[in-house]
């Protein structure tokens, strides 16, 4: 079973329109913090798990994100969610595009984040390989070491330490073993380059201007594969953009839900 934040903020017997928000690698929905309350705050339904292992969720040996999709897709049954705006970033979005896959009748709309939608190419399959080896070697400190200095622009590690602080101690937070099976599970994704002209709901498409993982021609060639998607690019922001410009992110998600309200 997944543990999960859920915030909701329904009234009476009109249900608002759901939010899930699918976390990063190796951070938990933790990072989603600046966001949870200011979507609360303008009347939706905010439900952000845990992935498996990570903060109390259930251990799954050999888990896929095609086992989590269905897990999440359970999730929303059980609080009586027909559809919700599914919001993944990094890892969250390689997440986003298998639930799509699997139940675009309950995906109201998609925001993919610093994310990609191709399958891992063999250098990065070994570098995931080597990373594996090292944090079963050298503990959850290896995956801090490795993943921090890829998150933020230079500005917030020298005028934001408070940020990266918690960056750090997420991860801190995890197990080397969950953060293996983590990594496994994205090693055996499935490519979704097929998947991306065949995607039908409201998609946003999000990336940090300073992100060096998925950079903007990364979320560029997404965007244009996506029929009627829409692209915007954050300024001032690397890798995990929700938690370095959250007020941008946060105007950017609200203004896409709007709009897939109205339609």
């Amino acid at each position: 079973m997944l543990k999960y934040i859920d915030v909701d903020s329904a009234s009476g017997s009109v249900q608002k329109h759901t939010v899930m928000l699918l976390h990063a690698f190796p951070l938990s929905a933790a990072m989603w913090q600046s966001q949870i309350e200011p979507l609360a705050q303008a009347g939706l339904r905010v439900i952000a798990p845990h992935a498996y292992g990570v903060e109390g969720s259930a251990e799954k040996e050999n888990w896929t994100f095609t086992e989590y999709a269905h897990e999440l897709a359970e999730l929303l049954e059980s609080h009586g969610v027909n559809k919700a705006t599914i919001v993944g970033l990094s890892m969250g979005g390689y997440q986003a595009f298998e639930f799509y896959r699997l139940y675009p009748d309950k995906t109201a709309s998609l925001v993919l984040c610093d994310t990609r939608a191709e399958g891992d190419a063999p250098e990065a399959r070994k570098n995931r390989e080597e990373f594996i080896h090292a944090v079963e070697t050298n503990g959850a400190e290896e995956a801090v070491k490795r993943m921090i200095p890829n998150y933020f622009t230079a500005a917030t590690y020298t005028y934001k330490p408070e940020l990266v602080a918690q960056a750090k101690d997420i991860i801190r937070k995890q197990s080397p073993k969950d953060i293996t099976d983590a990594m496994r599970a994205i090693m055996q994704r499935n490519d979704s380059s097929s998947l991306l002209p065949n995607i039908h709901c409201p998609v946003l498409v999000l990336n940090g201007v300073d992100d060096k993982l998925t950079t903007p021609d990364t979320a560029r060639s997404i965007s244009s594969r996506i029929p009627g998607s829409q692209l915007q690019l954050l300024a001032e922001a690397g890798h995990i953009s929700n938690m370095e410009q959250p007020e941008e992110f946060n105007r950017a998600l609200l203004d896409h839900i709007e709009e897939v309200r109205l339609t």
